[in-house]
């Protein structure tokens, strides 16, 4: 191997390390100081030179601080909070507390449930909180003994090792520690959860037998990876290149080649798509990226205070925050479905629907916003589809990104039902994604019933979900003018795209080096 093809970050790596030690990207950065993704970039090219092989995988659980884990730390826990009001006063109703401290009633609620179940508070018969534990067990009104001031102590030091370094290992906790930290971590939709669950995979890597040739043959040489690459106007002008060796130019390196303009091969497949569903006679829609929760949400008869919207844990606008207004009749139909289910012979979800927090403006986290927004103008009978782009927190992986995009889809008709969805999917699956194994599973969203949710076999990921789909609840069509069923999709295109280019990763999709999914797609 010529040396002068070696780059100043892989000498390094050469240089610093010998035959036997293991390697990771967070070792190499930390040891040799690297710039972030320099030690992956460096390992990277050291393995297509053979110089070094993976050796091994390890996976790591950590719990990392939110922004609500963060407020939690710094101004305390809502049990906490409560503690401190009701050692001071107590005989406040829930709502009452609520009000005072400034927290939402579903959070005031889970805090005293807590508090209650360790034997702290307790509800009168006038359904006002009070204190039940025994003089002696507290101390400044506050739970000095028992279980209540052990999960009290237990929360704080959690928060507060957490707070040093943003997160917490999972190996590092205790029985006890783990057991209270499944209360409050999540890894998907963890906006309203204090921790999020993250699983960080290490790859560790070790030389190989042409490790000591070329490592022997970098020390004859001389060249240590600190070399000068370029001269600059600044070297010349401080006299910094007096005394240093200067990197040497290789002209025997190859040319980049530059091929001939063509369409992106992921743009390519979307086209492909498009046409597929226009010759089916579907229309196409499309919308803008920035959505309110009225239409992203609530128009889809997702409960403003539900679990079920943590699954889309959204990015929110910071200016403006706010919506205008939203579009009447629907916003009084909509909101009269979840209080108390209007006219859709529902009995709705019995809560006081709030008409400024669904005017809050996010990125669209699903394209059924768009499902819901055509309805009130869909002709029947009707088909409609779109691509579009969507975004969610998310950790990014070969199934996963936090931007991606969907094909969404419905049909409305009276003769419209689940065989018709079905045929859908299957051919999305098969026709579309390529897929050889296909099944069906049942599925859970707010807006559909039944719900089903199609997954396919990738032959190097296995099974996987494309997408979830179902039959929309009357909660949503009524309220929206529609009488007749409608049934609807949101498929990952992104994922489809795995199967029909033959690859094996998203990030593939939006690499720069689309020449290797052009050259997978044609083969």
């Amino acid at each position: 191997m010529d040396i002068k093809n070696l780059h100043p970050l892989e000498i390094r790596i050469l240089r610093h390390y010998k035959l036997g030690d293991e390697l990771s990207i967070e070792k190499v950065e930390y040891d040799l100081q690297y710039k972030p993704g320099n030690g992956n970039q460096a390992l990277s090219w050291l393995a297509a030179k053979e110089l070094v092989r993976e050796s091994r995988r390890s996976v790591a659980v950590f719990f990392e601080l939110t922004d609500m884990g963060k407020n939690w730390q710094e101004k305390g826990t809502p049990e906490e909070r409560i503690v401190e009001l009701v050692r001071i006063q107590t005989g406040q109703t829930l709502a009452e507390l609520a009000g005072v401290l400034n927290m939402e009633q579903k959070d005031i609620g889970s805090a005293f449930g807590s508090l209650s179940k360790r034997g702290f508070l307790a509800l009168d018969s006038d359904k006002r909180v009070s204190i039940a534990l025994n003089p002696d067990q507290l101390k400044d009104g506050r739970p000095a003994t028992g279980e209540a001031a052990d999960y009290l102590s237990l929360i704080r030091n959690l928060l507060n090792e957490a707070g040093k370094k943003g997160m917490v290992l999972e190996s590092d906790l205790s029985p006890e520690q783990k057991t209270a930290m499944a209360g409050m971590a999540k890894k998907r939709g963890a906006a309203g959860s204090a921790f999020r669950i993250v699983e960080r995979e290490t790859v560790f890597f070790t030389f190989t037998e042409k490790y000591v040739e070329v490592a022997e043959e970098l020390a004859r040489s001389g060249i240590t990876g600190d070399e000068i690459g370029s001269l600059t106007p600044e070297l010349l002008e401080n006299g910094g290149w007096k005394g240093k060796n200067f990197r040497a130019y290789n002209v025997q390196v190859p040319l980049i080649r530059l091929p001939v303009g063509r369409m992106n091969p992921y743009g390519q497949f979307l086209e492909d798509v498009k046409d597929k569903l226009v010759s089916l006679g579907f229309e196409e829609f499309d919308g803008p990226l920035v959505e309110s929760e009225f239409w992203n949400s609530d128009a889809l008869f997702m409960p403003q205070f539900h679990a079920a919207r943590d699954i889309h844990d959204v990015y929110h606008i910071a200016e403006p925050e706010f919506a205008h207004s939203i579009e009447e009749p629907w916003l009084s139909q909509v909101a009269s479905a979840h209080e108390n289910g209007g006219a859709t012979g529902s009995r709705g979800w019995n809560y006081t629907f709030d008409r400024n927090f669904t005017r809050r403006l996010i990125l669209r986290s699903q394209g059924t916003v768009m499902s819901a927004k055509t309805l009130p103008h869909a002709k029947i009978p009707g088909k409609y589809f779109g691509m579009l782009r969507c975004f969610r927190y998310d950790r990014v992986d070969a199934t996963h990104l936090s931007d991606f995009y969907q094909t969404e889809g419905i049909v409305l008709g009276e003769d419209v039902n689940l065989r018709t969805l079905l045929g859908m999917l299957e051919m999305f699956a098969i026709e579309v994604a390529g897929a050889k194994e296909v099944k069906y599973v049942p599925g859970y969203f707010p807006f559909t019933e039944p719900s089903i949710e199609v997954h396919i076999k990738h032959p190097v990921l296995g099974w996987f979900e494309l997408g979830g789909s179902g039959i929309f609840r009357p909660e949503v069509t009524t309220s929206l003018g529609v009488k007749v069923p409608v049934a609807a999709w949101g498929i990952g295109i992104d994922r489809m795209a795995l199967m029909a280019l033959g690859l094996n990763d998203l990030r593939e999709l939006f690499s720069y080096d689309i020449e290797n999914v052009r050259l997978r797609r044609s083969s």
